[in-house]
């Protein structure tokens, strides 16, 4: 049962603005963004300010109410959805929108946790500047969201993750006390540093309420290019020629199979393939000028594009001839997912292995699988500079999905994730753990790891009210009990 008097005394605190328990209001932040998990919970809570989410945090400490922090809930793996219990909060941090004007000299922006994206972005360039992370969900993502989960992207290539991006960050603890690490030192040697723990924590040991980020000087020009190979391992050896002589100009590196794109140009509209001419797989490359001293992105990539046709390792290409084309290109990146979704069933596993072990996991495992499971067909795409492959297995036609789900579907996802820890790799690239991984995670990782995660949790959160059931499972003596 929810507990009447905590709830009580956060509707006094917060009132009608901050606090609602209406069904209706809840509903639509009780499901994961891909619609596999759904919860349940008391109340939908949102603070106004670093000093109510402190106060929030404290009522439900002294009354053991759980807390699932929550941003745009675009999270691919559960991990701001609450169980269904009906007795865990949600704490929306969506009100929490400020940001400060960039810091000419160390070009620093500090936001609250509810700043979403894409309105980050349209600030940075308001002052020459950009934030070098960008992914599909822009409009909905918040950079709450984006610390708790260390996410990618397809920039990560040239500027990494969000941790790197991150000079400070702010957060409430489990015991309601406010941890303040928002001064951007460079150098800060007292010891561990708690600021690494709650960038990819995903609010199981504190809620992230601020950042300071690096943004870096905006884009002079760029070129954007579509190229056609007939293999992962043409590609790969595309990535290679491309960083030998142009590393620190190309900032974006994507493979994609020619059925994803179909199935982008089939069910997003506005969308058509680049190239005229067919091909088994595509690259989506980017490169950058930044620098008035640099030379023009179109020359040199007409300079290596030429050289790379010739040695055979592309097939075709084109350059974007305008900003609408080039951000056509990166719109059948972004929008697989959604194709995929709108397709049918499938599962997808966000999964990482060496950068170059990428291709021949694609090339050996998914032939594997759909021997293996038949009907079933794989579909993997991604971030090939950095290793991160999202690996989508799309169900059989004409099955019953739930049946799919509850049998062969848990199969071929234990067998995705044998095989990643085969290739030395990581179950979760980019996107987390969250609920939808934790019981693979809890299987697959190694007792030293786990054993430092359960510490880490339970000297932060004694009580397990901050996100519990994501990120760190339970020791098997709790499950039993």
């Amino acid at each position: 049962m929810p507990n009447i008097n905590a709830l009580s005394e956060l509707k006094e605190y917060l009132g009608p603005k901050g606090f609602s328990d209406d069904p209706d209001i809840l509903a639509p932040w009780l499901t994961d963004w891909r619609g596999r998990f759904t919860g349940r919970a008391a109340a939908l809570v949102s603070p106004a300010n670093r000093e109510e989410v402190a106060h929030v945090v404290s009522i439900c400490a002294q009354n053991g109410v759980a807390i699932v922090p929550q941003g745009g809930n675009s999270g691919m793996v559960a991990g701001a959805t609450p169980d269904t219990s009906g007795e865990q909060i949600i704490l929306s941090l969506r009100r929490m929108n400020k940001m400060e004007g960039i810091d000419p000299d160390s070009g620093l922006i500090s936001c609250e946790a509810g700043v979403i994206l894409q309105n980050l972005h349209e600030a940075a360039a308001k002052q020459g500047r950009r934030f070098p992370l960008t992914l599909g969900g822009k409009g909905s993502a918040t950079i709450g969201g984006l610390v708790s989960t260390n996410a990618g992207g397809t920039q990560v290539l040239r500027h990494g993750t969000m941790r790197n991006l991150i000079a400070g960050v702010e957060a409430v603890l489990p015991d309601g006390s406010i941890y303040d690490a928002m001064t951007p030192l460079k150098k800060d040697n007292r010891g561990y540093d708690l600021k690494h723990l709650l960038i990819g924590g995903e609010g199981t040991i504190g809620i992230v309420t601020a950042a300071v980020l690096q943004t870096v000087p905006a884009l002079l020009d760029r070129c954007v290019i579509w190229a056609g190979v007939d293999s992962p391992d043409q590609a790969y050896r595309m990535l290679v020629f491309m960083q030998a002589r142009a590393r620190e100009r190309l900032e974006g590196f994507e493979i994609l199979p020619s059925h994803a794109l179909d199935s982008v140009i089939r069910h997003i509209s506005g969308t058509r393939a680049p190239l005229e001419t067919t091909h088994h797989w595509h690259i989506l490359m980017e490169l950058v000028q930044d620098h008035p001293t640099q030379s023009s992105p179109a020359e040199l990539a007409a300079e290596l594009l030429e050289s790379a046709i010739g040695v055979g390792l592309i097939e075709n290409a084109t350059l974007a001839s305008s900003e609408a084309q080039a951000d056509a290109f990166w719109k059948i990146r972004d929008s697989i997912a959604e194709a995929e979704r709108a397709a049918g069933p499938a599962l997808q596993h966000d999964i990482s292995v060496p950068v170059d072990a990428m291709a021949k996991f694609i090339e050996s495992e998914s032939p594997a699988i759909e021997k293996r499971w038949p009907g079933t067909r794989t579909v993997a795409f991604g971030h090939l500079g950095d290793g991160n492959i999202h690996f989508h297995v799309k169900a059989p036609h004409g099955i019953e999905v739930d049946l799919w789900y509850a049998g062969d579907a848990k199969a071929i996802t234990a067998y995705v994730y044998d095989r990643v820890v085969a290739y030395k790799g990581s179950l979760s690239a980019e996107h987390g753990i969250g609920q939808a991984k934790i019981a693979e995670f809890g299987r697959l990782t190694d007792a030293v790891r786990m054993a430092s995660l359960r510490a880490i949790k339970t000297a932060f959160d004694p009580l397990g009210i901050m996100n519990p059931g994501k990120l760190v499972p339970l020791a098997k003596a709790a499950i039993s009990d």
